[in-house]
C-alpha cells in the first residue's frame, strides 16, 4: 500500500492529510483560535465532589471545569497492562471519589477528551508522555509492548530493552514505531521523555492552580512523531520553514527518513487543490456516500451515538436478490470503517445492513468491517449483530470529529436539519398579524418575509390577502426579501394606509428597472411574469422573452402586482 502525508502551513491554519493508494484516509486541522487540548498537562484545584456521580470537577483554567471520574482519579502503584498503547486495571472495592479526593485539593491531570458541546474536557491523573518510539508513564510501574507488534521474538526483545532503559518505578509502553529499533535509540527517547517530565514536576512546584504544566506539541510535530515512519515514501509540505523543522526534527528521531520530505511548488495550485483534497474534505461532511457500485451509505449523527443506514440504491445486480444484497454491504462494510476512520466519529456506531438470510453472508459482511477497521489507529471493536439484525461498534472518542471541527449548528434549523414548510410559516405570519392588528389603532401593517412565504400569504390573485384583511378590517402589505431566512418574520411598519403603501411598493408608476423574465403568464401566455422580491411584475406582450432579462417601464402598481411593458 502507497501512503504518503501532505502538511500545508499558512498563518491561520495548519492541515495534515494521510493518503493510503491515493485516497484520503485520515485529516488534521490546528487553528490559532482552536488549539488542541488532549496530551496537555494542567495543575487543576479540585471544586466539587460528587459522591452520586463518583465524579469530581477540576478547574483548570478552561471556560468550563474538567470532569474527573473516580477511575482516572486514581493513582495505583502497580497494576495490570493489556500490552497495547494503553493500559487499563480494576479499582479497590468500594472506593469512592471521597477517598480519593477532596474540595480544594491542588492535582496534576492530563487532558483525556477534548471538551464537546456543554460538556468540559476529561482529564485524568495517569499522565502518559509519547515520544517517537516510547509511551512515558510516571505514575505506574509497567513495561508493555503495543499489540500491533506480532512477531512474538521482536516483542520479547523490545520488553527486555525497556527494562534496561527505564528509570525504576516508572511505566513505559514500547509504541509500534519502535520495531527493529536499537537500544540506543530506544534509550535517547527515554533520556528525553524523563527530562521533560522533571521539567513539569519542577514548574508544578511554582506555580499556582489552575495553570498549565505541558502543552502537547503542534500538530506538526505530532504528525512527524506519530505517523512519519517507514510505511510512508512521501511527506510533502508546501512551506520551507516548515520543511526546516521537520528536518531538525528528523535528525534526533529519525534521520534515515529525511530525503523522504518532499517540498511542494505547485503551479499556482495549492498542495491540497493539486491531491483533490478540498473536494474530498467536502464530500466528507455530506450525510450520504456513494458507492461504486451505485449503493450508497447514510450517516445520521446523533447525541448518543451515531447510526449509518445501507442502501442498494441505482445497484441492481446481476444474479439474484440475495446476491446483490451481500455485494453491497460487502462494498459498504469497507467504506464504513473508511468514513469512520476519515470522519474521525467516536463513540456508539449502529449500522443497519441491507437484510441477509444466510448466516455465511452475515458473517462475511462482519469479517471485512473487522478488517477493514484495522488499518484504523483509533481503537475500534465490532460486537455482533442484534437481534434486530444491526451491527453494533464502538470507536474511542478522544476528540472532535471532522463536522464538529468544520461546522457548527445551524441557527435557524438548532441541528434539526429541516425548516418550517412555507405553508406551516405562512400560518404563523397570519396568527401574528391578527395579533399585533387587534392591539394597534393603525390603519395597516406591512410585513416582510421569504418570497415562498410571501407567495402564500398573499395566494392566487391577492385571494388570501384579501381574505385576511376582511377578518381584521385593515390593510396588509407583505414584501418578500431574499434576505429573510423562511422562517424569519419582520414587521417592518405600522401607520396609515397611505404611508405604509409608500413603503411597501419595491416600484411605482414610471420607474424603470431590469427583470428577468421567469414564466407566461398563468391566464394569459401572451404576458411574462418577473419577480422582484416576491412582488409580482406582469409585463405586457413578454410571453416569448422566457429566460432573458429585459428593462421594463411600470405603468400601474397595485399591492401585490404591477403592470409593466418593455422599456424602448
Amino acid at each position: 500500500m502507497k501512503k504518503e502525508i501532505l502538511i500545508s502551513t499558512k498563518q491561520d491554519e495548519t492541515r495534515a492529510a494521510v493518503l493510503e493508494d491515493g485516497e484520503l484516509v485520515e485529516v488534521y486541522f490546528e487553528r490559532p483560535i482552536n488549539q488542541r487540548l488532549v496530551g496537555n498537562i494542567y495543575k487543576g484545584k479540585v471544586e466539587n465532589v460528587l459522591p452520586g456521580m463518583q465524579a469530581a470537577f477540576v478547574n483548570i483554567g478552561l471556560e468550563r471545569n474538567a470532569f474527573l471520574y473516580v477511575d482516572d482519579a486514581v493513582v495505583p502503584e502497580q497494576i495490570e497492562g493489556d500490552e497495547e498503547e494503553e493500559v487499563t486495571e480494576a479499582l479497590p472495592r468500594n472506593l469512592t471519589i471521597r477517598d480519593v479526593l477532596r474540595v480544594n485539593q491542588d492535582v496534576i491531570v492530563q487532558v483525556a477528551k477534548e471538551p464537546m458541546g456543554q460538556k468540559g474536557a476529561r482529564v485524568t491523573r495517569r499522565i502518559t508522555l509519547p515520544g517517537r518510539y516510547l509511551v512515558y508513564m510516571p505514575t505506574v510501574d509497567y513495561v508493555g509492548v503495543s499489540r500491533r507488534i506480532h512477531d512474538e521474538k521482536e516483542r520479547d526483545r523490545l520488553r527486555k530493552l525497556a527494562e534496561t532503559v527505564k528509570p525504576p518505578g516508572v511505566g513505559v509502553i514500547v509504541r509500534t514505531v519502535a520495531e527493529g529499533k536499537s537500544k540506543k535509540e530506544l534509550e535517547q527517547d527515554m533520556a528525553f521523555l524523563d527530562q521533560l517530565w522533571s521539567r513539569i514536576l519542577a514548574r508544578s512546584k511554582k506555580v499556582s492552580a489552575p495553570a498549565v504544566l505541558h502543552r502537547d506539541m503542534g500538530l506538526v510535530y505530532r504528525v512527524v512523531r506519530d505517523l512519519f515512519s517507514e510505511e510512508v515514501e512521501r511527506l510533502y509540505v508546501d512551506d520551507r520553514h516548515t520543511k526546516d523543522k521537520i528536518s531538525d526534527l528528523l535528525d534526533y528521531i529519525s534521520p534515515h527518513l529525511k530525503n523522504r520530505v518532499i517540498l511542494f511548488s505547485g503551479a499556482g495550485k495549492s498542495m491540497f487543490e493539486a491531491w483533490d483534497l478540498e473536494n474530498k474534505i467536502e464530500q466528507a461532511l455530506k450525510r450520504r456516500v456513494w458507492l461504486k457500485s451505485g449503493g450508497y451509505i447514510v450517516i445520521d449523527h446523533t447525541e448518543a451515538l451515531t447510526v449509518i443506514d445501507v442502501n442498494t440504491g441505482k445497484y441492481v445486480g446481476g444474479v439474484d436478490l440475495a446476491d446483490t444484497v451481500y455485494r453491497t454491504n460487502l462494498e459498504a462494510a469497507e467504506e464504513i470503517a473508511k468514513q469512520l476512520r476519515l470522519r474521525d466519529i467516536g463513540g456508539i456506531i449502529i449500522i443497519d445492513f441491507i437484510d441477509m438470510e444466510k448466516a455465511e453472508h452475515q458473517n462475511e459482511v462482519l469479517r471485512v468491517l473487522e478488517e477493514a477497521s484495522k488499518r484504523d489507529r483509533t481503537k475500534t471493536h465490532v460486537l455482533g449483530i442484534t437481534q434486530l439484525g444491526l451491527v453494533e461498534m464502538t470507536r474511542k472518542k478522544v476528540r472532535q470529529g471532522l463536522e464538529d471541527t468544520l461546522t457548527r449548528t445551524c441557527p435557524y434549523c438548532d441541528g434539526r436539519g429541516r425548516v418550517l414548510s412555507e405553508e406551516t410559516m405562512a400560518r404563523r405570519v397570519r396568527r401574528e398579524i391578527r395579533r399585533v392588528l387587534a392591539q394597534s389603532s393603525s390603519e395597516a401593517i406591512l410585513v416582510e418575509v421569504h418570497p415562498l412565504v410571501a407567495s402564500v400569504l398573499i395566494g392566487a390573485g391577492g385571494a388570501n390577502l384579501k381574505e385576511l384583511e376582511k377578518e381584521t378590517g385593515k390593510s396588509v402589505f407583505v414584501r418578500g426579501s431574499e434576505d429573510c431566512h423562511i422562517e424569519e418574520l419582520n414587521i417592518r411598519a405600522l401607520g396609515t394606509k397611505g404611508e405604509i403603501e409608500a413603503k411597501a411598493l419595491p416600484v411605482k408608476v414610471g420607474d424603470v428597472v431590469e427583470v428577468e423574465v421567469l414564466e407566461p403568464h398563468a391566464s394569459n401566455p401572451s404576458d411574462g411574469i418577473a419577480r422582484i422580491e416576491g412582488y409580482v411584475i406582469d409585463i405586457e406582450d413578454a410571453g416569448n422573452l422566457i429566460g432573458d432579462k429585459v428593462r421594463v417601464e411600470i405603468t400601474k402598481a397595485f399591492k401585490t402586482y404591477a403592470r409593466a411593458r418593455v422599456a424602448r
